[in-house]
Parts: structure tokens; C-alpha cells; sequence
């Protein structure tokens, strides 16, 4: 059996007597605030053969590892095996937090911990889940990333031995299945839990920036990793109202760039979402890349278009005029490989999977060992195959 661990963050409510060791996160948001958010890990107990089986099982054409399946056994081991351990933190309410003495952040001591990590060659991915999931399916999903990244490593041909650490952000996502309700009720809650990711990002470039300082007064070389961005669904949703945020904290024109690739998958924003002034428009501020990952039979896509009224969704047929992106964007049709009824979470599964470690590991988007062909229209979208 193995012990597999988690690191996240959530603006979710705890749930148990102790705040510190809850039993897990609920669907409302903290009881201290929309913004307040926890730090913490969470481990959980699972078979070793299991998960290789799910990671070895054949899903032509979709190729090697059913990432969504383990996503599912995670999450049912979570339910029966998780501890969650969340960082102590040491506030005095009603006092600006930059105004305290002896302040303890869970923040600050997580992203010690990553830091740490990083030294010893792993990556850090921050994973955004969707609409309707709730605790137990947000680590399910986080833990098969991690996995699947683990599976998918040195696919680039170097021969480096790069680890990837997934980070979870979890917002109070219903996870009722009651989809005329959960969808309105989620897109509410992703609105409001931008501001909290926000929050949280600012942190890291606060961090960060202490980091970078500390480095250069004592003429000491920062570790060679990286920190990206994966957002499923609904989270790029949440990814709107981040930039917004951003925008109100950060000086000067320009947003601070705190990832080397963001990943925006299945992603149930418009597709004109990208384009200069609309929502998505600074994302390139953010990343020195960005992938869209879209596939046209995504039956999420089309109720959301059509049931809920929205115009039509950037994760079905991609963007509404390619040639008006960034130049670090690229678009990935995965239509061609896709299968399944609901064809949602395709990001965990394993051609789709190999390509997001492919871009992990810094593997150029035309490089011959990519399983996509390019349009000739366009020098920035692609076809898997």
C-alpha cells in the first residue's frame, strides 16, 4: 500500500470540532470569510497495483493510462483512508496582517515545504477542478494528476529524472448533481473563490519576491524548476475573476508572471474569452506559455451552451478567431482521440496527459515526439493524434 500526499489550498468550509485536523472540507465557503483560506496536506491510502493497472490500461486512441478512473478510485479511497492536516496559522483579528508581530502563516509554511521540494528537482503544477466536485473527488482528481504526470515523465527525451508536485486549490463546488441548480449555484461560487485564489497568488509573488531578494543579496543561484497552472472546467471561469484581482494589487501596467506554462483545459469560459480586452486577455502576462486543450464532442460544452444559455464555450470548438491570440498561445484539438460518454476529463487521460508533461518538461510545441499535426492556417493550433 502506498501513502500518497497532497498538498492544498481551499476557501471550503472544515469540517469536525478542529480546524487544524478537519476530517475534510465541506460545499460552503470558510466560516471566517469568503477569502480566508486554509493550507494544509492531505493523505491517502491506496493499493500500488491498482493504481499502475489504471495507469497502464490501454485506451486506444486516447493511448496509455485511464486517468479518469483512477481519479475516480482516488476519491473513494479519500472518503475511507484520508488524514488532513492543515498549517497553523497565528493571526490577531482587526489588525492589518503586515502590522502584527510573531505572525504565523499556513501560506508561508507551505510554501516553504514546495520550496523544498523544488530544490530536490520537482516542478510544482497548481490544479483548479470544475463545476460539481466535491472534496473527496477535488483530491481524486488532484492525486490521479499528480500521478498521471508521474507516469508521463521524461517523454521529452532528456533523460532528467523532473518530479511534478501537484498543489490543489478546492472551491466550494457543489457536488450534488443537480445540474439546473449546481451549475448557477457553482458559477456564483467561482466567482467568489477568484478573489480567494487571487489572494493566494499574491502570497506566492510576495514569497516569491522575498525569495528572489534573499538570492541576490547573498549571491546564491535559485533552484532550475518551475511552477504552472492547470485549470479544469469552471476553474478558468474562476481564472477570470483571478485577473481581476491581480489587476487591483499589482503596480505598474503589466501582471506579474508567476508561471512558465498555463494549461486551460475543457475550459467553460466563451470563446472569444482570450482575445485582447476580454477576460482571459492578460493571461499572457501570466505564463511565458498557454495551452488550451478543447474537444469538440464535450457534452459539458454543449449544456452549457445550450441549457444554461451561455455563448459558445472555448473548451468545444476552441477559439472564435485563433489569429487573434497571443502569440504564447496555443490551441490542441484532442476531438480526434477523445472517448467516452461524457468526454470532460480528458486531461487525465494518456496521450493528453503525455503532452501536458511533454510541455512540463519544456519539449517544443512542433517537436516530432508530440502525438498532434498542426493547421496549416494557423502556427498555433493543433490536432492530437
Amino acid at each position: 500500500m502506498a501513502r500518497l500526499k497532497l498538498y492544498f489550498a481551499t476557501n471550503r468550509r472544515h469540517e469536525g470540532k478542529n480546524r487544524w485536523r478537519p476530517t475534510g472540507y465541506g460545499r460552503h465557503f470558510s466560516q471566517d470569510g469568503i477569502e480566508n483560506l486554509r493550507f494544509g496536506v492531505v493523505r491517502v491510502t491506496a493499493a500500488m497495483k491498482d493504481i499502475d493497472a489504471y495507469r497502464s490500461k490501454s485506451m486506444a486512441p486516447n493511448g496509455a493510462g485511464d486517468g479518469e478512473a483512477l481519479a475516480s478510485y482516488l476519491a473513494e479511497q479519500s472518503k475511507n483512508t484520508s488524514t488532513v492536516r492543515a498549517y497553523r496559522e497565528q493571526l490577531s483579528e482587526g489588525i492589518a496582517e503586515s502590522a502584527q508581530e510573531d505572525v504565523v502563516l499556513g501560506s508561508r509554511a507551505m510554501l516553504a515545504d514546495l520550496q523544498e521540494a523544488m530544490t530536490r528537482a520537482s516542478d510544482v503544477l497548481v490544479y483548479v477542478h470544475g463545476f460539481n466536485v466535491d472534496w473527496h473527488q477535488a483530491v481524486g482528481s488532484a492525486l490521479a494528476l499528480q500521478l498521471m504526470m508521474q507516469e508521463k515523465a521524461n517523454l521529452s527525451g532528456t533523460g532528467e529524472e523532473k518530479d511534478v508536485v501537484v498543489v490543489l486549490f478546492t472551491w466550494p463546488s457543489d457536488g450534488l448533481m443537480l445540474p439546473w441548480v449546481s451549475y448557477k449555484s457553482d458559477r456564483a461560487e467561482a466567482r467568489g473563490s477568484g478573489a480567494s485564489f487571487g489572494r493566494a497568488l499574491l502570497k506566492t509573488r510576495d514569497y516569491l519576491m522575498a525569495l528572489h531578494d534573499r538570492a541576490r543579496d547573498s549571491n546564491v543561484e535559485l533552484c532550475d524548476q518551475h511552477i504552472h497552472l492547470l485549470c479544469h472546467s469552471m476553474g478558468n471561469y474562476l481564472l477570470q475573476e483571478v485577473i481581476d484581482r491581480l489587476n487591483q494589487f499589482t503596480p505598474g501596467a503589466a501582471l506579474p508572471r508567476l508561471f512558465e506554462h498555463i494549461f486551460l483545459c475543457a475550459p467553460d469560459v466563451d470563446d472569444t474569452a482570450l482575445e485582447p480586452g476580454e477576460p482571459l486577455g492578460q493571461i499572457n502576462q501570466l505564463a511565458r506559455q498557454v495551452s488550451v486543450y478543447h474537444n469538440r464532442g464535450d457534452t459539458a460544452m454543449v449544456i452549457s451552451d445550450y441549457s444554461k444559455g451561455q455563448p459558445e464555450r472555448l473548451g468545444g470548438a476552441g477559439a472564435a478567431r485563433p489569429g487573434q491570440l497571443h502569440r504564447k498561445v496555443q490551441q490542441v484539438d484532442c476531438t480526434p482521440i477523445v472517448n467516452g460518454l461524457v468526454e470532460h476529463s480528458y486531461y487525465l487521460a494518456g496521450n493528453v496527459a503525455a503532452d501536458i508533461r511533454q510541455s512540463i518538461d519544456g519539449l517544443p510545441a512542433a517537436d516530432a515526439g508530440r502525438r498532434r499535426a498542426s493547421v496549416l492556417a494557423y502556427d498555433n493550433v493543433w490536432v492530437m493524434r
